[in-house]
């Protein structure tokens, strides 16, 4: 199939200073990548947006390189059947390239299901299945983190993850207090993500206050590569571990496995764009479940482009854990789609459409 392909930049505005262990951020960009089918004139639409400081192809020339790929990509014939996408991204797309690998898949599958942005079809994308999702408290004072716990509280959530590593671990378990004075565990299901800022000599001491408070689990206590460390925690922890930056980097399936059967954690957090796309994140999902390690599906700060595949691609499986994924609330100039949020469900209204005005989708 022969194709004209292009990529635009769009940068997207925060509504709020969200905070992480790695630092506020203000801004992120993402890069849309268009592929046009010369016959049909059908486009399909994907999105690329390394995180800063954490994914694998985060380059300094990020915009650089992907541009020269998508000229070396527009000389060459895209795949005509879903079934040829595997090989077409291993022959063209180096793995420590994960997001674009990620923007590239999604565009494809986009127009081979004729380009009405149905990555997958299942009962999700077709608007008969809701996705339930955990609501997420960002990090910043303790004061604009219960501000977040009362609007999540409000909306009906009933799983709440909340970042911590940022200010004092005395306010943040502090924080937790309060959600846990109001609610027990079997009312508000508590998830807390670290992002790798607890120390090895730190973080047994402070996984274990943190287990008073009946929690679901920990992502990512220390700071990934320390595997030993991490084995022994998931070993002697009374409070479950979930790897999320762990995993990021591991592209072969034998080194995936090593990893899962080293560590052996409780559950395994899975990203996308962070893990080379929708084909990688699959073979974690399969190789997680032949060790009977749970896992749930999070977004990565994708607009409403990335994050409408992921959610698709989650809809692909019959997991009744609420899943990570972003709500397109959190940016003050995101693409308008059909994903909408009632109470703690995610859904995608099919009759709706999309306004992709913000950005010129002409080849």
């Amino acid at each position: 199939m022969k194709c004209a392909i292009k990529v635009i930049p769009y940068q997207l505005d925060f509504k709020f200073l969200a905070g992480t262990s790695r630092g506020v951020l203000k801004k992120k960009t993402s890069y849309y990548i268009f592929i046009k089918d010369d016959e049909s004139g059908l486009v399909g639409i994907g999105e690329a947006g390394p995180l800063k400081g954490l994914s694998l192809d985060d380059l300094p020339d990020f915009e650089r390189v992907l541009n020269e790929l998508i000229s070396r990509l527009a000389n060459k014939d895209f795949p005509n059947h879903i079934s040829e996408l595997p090989s077409y991204l291993e022959d063209n797309i180096p793995s420590r390239l994960p997001s674009i690998r990620f923007g590239v898949e999604m565009a494809i599958r986009d127009l081979l299901n004729n380009g009405k942005r149905i990555i997958f079809d299942n009962p999700f994308s077709r608007g008969v299945r809701s996705l339930q999702i955990n609501g997420l408290i960002w990090m910043g004072d303790s004061s604009f983190m219960i501000d977040q716990l009362e609007e999540k509280l409000e909306k009906g959530f009933s799983c709440l993850k909340m970042k911590i590593g940022a200010i004092d671990f005395s306010q943040e378990c502090s924080i937790i207090e309060t959600i846990r004075k109001r609610f027990s565990a079997k009312e508000i299901e508590l998830r807390v993500d670290a992002n790798g800022a607890f120390t090895p000599k730190n973080a047994y001491s402070k996984l274990e206050t943190l287990s008073q408070y009946d929690l679901h689990s920990i992502e990512q206590p220390i700071r990934q590569g320390q595997i030993l460390e991490m084995k022994r925690l998931c070993r002697d922890s009374s409070l479950n571990i979930a790897l999320d930056e762990e995993l990021i980097g591991l592209v072969e399936r034998n080194e995936k496995e090593a990893l899962l059967d080293f560590i052996c954690p409780q559950y395994i957090i899975l990203k996308p764009t962070l893990l080379g796309g929708f084909g990688a994140t699959a073979e974690w999902i399969h190789i997680a479940n032949q060790r009977n390690i749970k896992w749930w599906i999070t977004s990565a700060l994708e607009s409403n482009i990335g994050l409408n595949a992921i959610a698709q691609f989650t809809g692909e499986y019959n997991n009744k854990m609420p899943q990570g994924l972003g709500t397109g609330q959190i940016y003050n100039n995101n693409i308008s789609s059909p994903l909408t949020l009632v109470g703690d469900q995610l859904s995608y209204r099919s009759l709706e459409l999309w306004d992709l005005n913000p950005i010129d989708v002409i080849l």
